[in-house]
Formats: structure tokens, sequence, C-alpha cells
């Protein structure tokens, strides 16, 4: 599938940069966990502390989760310099919305992309990216909600090219199509939410809270991909980069898989 539909709602015409007290906020949204030390004295958690600790409690708790410094300055450098070359290249269509024209489709979202295996030789740093984040996932397997994960899409890299370009309020999964957890790594050095817009909002369902999220250098990002978390890309007025996949349940996909299998059956024979 090339991408989700949505729910669109109109975007807005100057950066937002959060409307919550900042008190209402969990403190594990207010305050992300690092995954890398500040200082020589304190190590790193490995990946399994890192999901045991943080990632599954803040996951079944609040629906979403962040992690800072994810691969640490210098990797995280080489990723940035993969995608901008995908970017300049050329490499790099209109993001489109499932049964959209094109037309239609950039009304609703404004970003540029380009679908990464991981395995291309011009990517081998996206692809040490998405072994990094399918660590974590396999690590978190059986502790994510109900969730039996099993596999995931191909890397979506996404550019928002700074000429004020967003994604209007929508869910990635509204339809039960396998996707369980989205992973958005993010790329944006001396990233100012106030001067650059690009905020990624996400609107917990029952929650007395948005969570505004920056999209910051190195930062990664979970949530679940159902209706449970609408979310919206705010106008960027700065370059934008964003590497996003998404994990699936191994009983939806299945399920999507053959429902969408006997409507082609039945499409066929009926013509």
């Amino acid at each position: 599938m090339a991408d989700q539909r949505g729910n669109p709602c109109p975007v807005p015409n100057r950066p937002q940069t959060g409307r919550n007290d900042p008190d209402e906020l969990p403190k594990e949204l207010r305050n992300p966990r690092s995954n890398r030390a500040k200082c020589k004295e304190h190590k790193r958690l490995n990946a399994q502390k890192l999901v045991l600790q943080y990632v599954v409690p803040c996951m079944n708790s609040y629906g979403l989760c962040i992690i800072d410094r994810f691969l640490g300055d210098r990797i995280g450098e080489r990723v940035l310099q993969e995608v901008r070359r995908i970017h300049q290249s050329g490499g790099m269509q209109d993001g489109q919305l499932a049964s959209q024209k094109l037309d239609k489709s950039k009304a609703i979202r404004g970003d540029k992309i380009a679908w990464v295996g991981g395995t291309e030789g011009s990517c081998q740093n996206i692809g040490y990216l998405l072994t990094r984040m399918d660590k974590l996932i396999t690590c978190a397997d059986g502790r994510l909600d109900k969730f039996k994960i099993t596999g995931r899409h191909k890397a979506m890299v996404a550019c928002y090219p700074g000429n004020g370009a967003g994604y209007v309020k929508h869910v990635d999964n509204p339809n039960a199509d396998g996707r369980c957890v989205t992973c958005i790594y993010y790329l944006n050095k001396n990233w100012n939410a106030k001067e650059h817009g690009g905020l990624l909002r996400i609107f917990p369902e029952g929650k007395p809270y948005v969570a505004d999220i920056e999209p910051l250098f190195d930062r990664l990002l979970l949530f679940w991909s159902d209706r449970r978390n609408p979310h919206e890309v705010q106008p960027s007025y700065a370059t934008r980069y964003a590497i996003t996949v998404w994990y699936f349940d191994s009983e939806e996909r299945a399920e999507a898989k053959r429902k969408y299998l006997t409507a082609i059956s039945q499409e066929g024979s009926s013509s």
C-alpha cells in the first residue's frame, strides 16, 4: 500500500507551537528518554533494557513514546546525508493518498517521498537505522498491547520542502489494514518550532492533552497506528526530513490480505 487516506481538516496557515498546560503532559512526554549518554559516567541502556524500562510502559500508558539521541550524532549525520542525496537526485515523488488523484492529495499533504528497503548500496546507513528499529520492536513484541508483530513496511523517506506544506489531521490505519505501530525517525538539525513550524501534533484518544512533537535531529517517535492517535504535520517553513516505518500485527494483516484477495476474486468472477 502506498499510503493512508486520513481524515482531512483544514491545514493551519501559521506555525502553532502547542496549546497544552505543560503540567498536563506526562513527564515521559515532557522529558523524553535519551538513548545516548550525556556524560561519560552514564552508559547507554541496551535495547532490551530501554524497551522494558521505558518503551513498553510509555506505549501502553500513553500510546506514544519518544527516544532522543537514538543513533548518535555520527551515524545520524550519515543517515541525513543519504536522505539528502535521495532528495537532491530527484528520487522523491509527491506524496499521494490511496484512491485519490494527485491534485486532491496535494491539498491534504505536501510532502515528497521515496520508498527505501535499506539494502540499496546508497542507503547502508538507512539500513542500519532500520535494523535498530527492528531490534526495539523485536524486544517489545508480545508486550505492546495485544499485538503480535511479525513484519513491517518499507521505509518511507519524506521531505516537506519548507514552503508551508503540511499534512492535515489523519489516522495512519483507520481501516484495519494491519499496521499497528508507527515509527518515525527525524533528521532536522537546529530545528526551532517557533520559527520553522513542522510540529507533529498527536491527539491521543481519551486524553486531556495533545502531544506536540518537534522533529528534532536523531529523535525516534513511536505511536499506535490505529484510530487512537489522529495526528497532523503542521506547516513547515524549513526543509523537514523524516523516515517512517509501519510495523504489522500478524493477525490483522492476514485478515486484511484475505479480504483483499476475496474482493479481487469476486471482481474477477463478475466480469
